[in-house]
């Protein structure tokens, strides 16, 4: 690590999708350890698995919802981040969407303009029905695919194009197709099977656009199940998930930097903007150290924390990765090593046992 620059303290919050993580794996159970990190931190940011609760969400003045592929971009230095104060929301509705559903959708999307003073566009629906899929790999980790993608861009394009500075999807999920996954997941022990298909569609407009974007699924109200975990009670709330998206996406950070997609992004820099280089530390479950981000930011000069007892679907570690970085046992730890590295202390002085000084060696 290099020198600590005195410039406002930045912390990225990492939890990836669809690999069962124990903190982060639910809807919105992740928000108190994102909550505890930006009453630490000047500025966190972090991405919508971390921040969506179903109906369920916590407004932080200093969080910057960023979506998975353009915080990748971010940690890469490709895309900086603007924010904002409100932006203009683009909802995209999947054809496949039953009419009772879309009503409540629709619903939803008035009550955040009325209840929350939000800045949603007419809605566009798909010219043909996604065709969302789930997949699920031998580790345990979710993932999925789309049968029309085109029909996705094709919408989201023309919601840009009556003014859209972000999109909403809501996508028809197909209902879980083994009940015994499904139980384990309301029981709090399994992998979110739609996790996967959600970052799909997210990263594609965002790849193709330059544009924040976030997932909410459609589907049917859960048979009432009273012993249900509280990890998951949030998902068993209502006919929606898209309060928590709108409210996200209503002051998503714009991105900014080089980019070779349809929509060339502004070049021109603003005192405010961030910057991969500007991140101070990074918190990652310490089993989850494969992605695209952790490793770009691993080489920028930021304090990478792993966090053991947030278990995942996965075994990929720092050590594994060559990756440099203080391993501690729960983000109660990971906290108080923010602040000591906040405030310009060394981890090491914080433990009962220091080693003595001994020569540099040739």
């Amino acid at each position: 690590m290099g020198a600590q620059v005195c410039r406002p303290y930045t912390v990225v919050l990492i939890v990836p999708t669809g690999i069962g993580a124990a903190v982060g794996g639910y809807a919105g159970d992740a928000l108190p350890t994102a909550r505890a990190i930006a009453a630490v931190a000047d500025r966190l940011i972090t991405h919508p698995n971390v921040l969506n609760g179903a109906q369920l969400y916590w407004p932080m003045a200093n969080a910057l919802y960023v979506e998975g592929y353009g915080l990748d971009q971010f940690a890469t230095g490709h895309w900086g981040l603007r924010p904002v104060r409100q932006i203009r929301i683009g909802l995209v509705l999947d054809r496949a969407i039953n009419d009772e559903l879309k009503w409540r959708h629709l619903q939803a999307a008035d009550a955040a303009r009325a209840t929350m003073g939000l800045d949603i566009i007419n809605y566009v629906v798909t010219d043909k029905p996604l065709g969302v899929t789930l997949r699920t790999a031998a580790s345990g980790a979710t993932w999925g695919t789309l049968d029309h993608p085109t029909s996705l861009l094709q919408a989201a394009k023309q919601a840009i194009a009556a003014g859209a500075e972000a999109i909403a999807v809501v996508a028809n999920c197909p209902d879980e197709e083994d009940p015994e996954t499904l139980d384990s997941y309301r029981q709090g022990q399994g992998v979110d099977p739609l996790a996967g298909a959600e970052a799909v569609i997210s990263h594609l407009i965002v790849r193709e656009f330059q544009i924040p974007c976030a997932h909410a699924p459609a589907l049917p109200p859960l048979p009432l199940d009273p012993a249900i975990s509280p990890k998951s009670a949030a998902e068993e709330l209502g006919h929606t998930f898209l309060p928590c998206v709108l409210a996200g996406l209503s002051r998503a950070p714009q991105f900014i930097g080089r980019s070779t997609g349809q929509r060339q992004l502004q070049e021109r820099l603003q005192t405010g903007d961030i910057w991969a280089d500007q991140v101070d530390a990074v918190v990652v479950p310490a089993t989850a150290f494969g992605g695209s981000g952790v490793m770009a930011l691993s080489q920028m000069p930021a304090q990478i924390i792993g966090v053991a007892d947030n278990t995942t679907a996965l075994t990929v570690t720092a050590e594994a990765m060559g990756i440099k970085a203080v391993t501690v046992g729960s983000y109660l730890e990971a906290l108080g090593a923010l602040v000591a590295h906040k405030a310009g202390i060394s981890l090491e002085a914080m433990s009962p046992k220091m080693q003595s000084l001994t020569p540099l060696k040739d």
